[in-house]
């Protein structure tokens, strides 16, 4: 299972970044925490920071709702994520759009690529928990 979603980690980035270097778009990554639980109704919420190669930075609010046929509780520590299509930092805070399929049990990893608008972003995280399931929702970036 973690090969399947490093796998979709790294075809979404080779697929989105040189797209995104050759229009001179921000290169940006996020880092971040995050925890929570689902039972057919999916919430997490957690923070992280928004890092540029400008040197900009955004502290940022994380919080993750949705559904599906999901079970579990989870907590990613040092999770990363890459922006791709952003022209400006502010562009990056708002809500993204996430599907995901999910398995795990102990030390949980998670890897998933989502969209908002023309930006993309690519997460890819590891931690301890369990969970199996799909599940749909919406991811936020918010100033903290």
């Amino acid at each position: 299972m973690k090969t399947l979603f490093a796998a979709l980690v790294l075809v979404g980035s080779a697929v989105l970044a040189p797209a995104a270097q050759a229009a001179g778009n921000i290169d940006c990554e996020l880092r971040y925490n995050l925890a929570g639980w689902s039972a057919f109704y999916k919430t997490a919420s957690g923070s992280g920071t928004i890092v540029c190669d400008n040197g900009a930075r955004i502290p940022v609010k994380i919080t993750a709702k949705g559904g599906g046929l999901t079970v579990g509780k989870t907590k990613i520590t040092d999770g990363k994520g890459r922006f791709t299509g952003a022209y400006s930092l502010n562009e990056l805070l708002g809500t993204y759009a996430a599907a995901e399929a999910h398995a795990s049990a102990s030390k949980a990893t998670t890897a998933q690529v989502m969209t908002k608008g023309d930006i993309s972003l690519a997460l890819a995280g590891t931690g301890e928990g369990w969970s199996l399931g799909v599940g749909f929702g919406k991811f936020v970036l918010e100033r903290r």
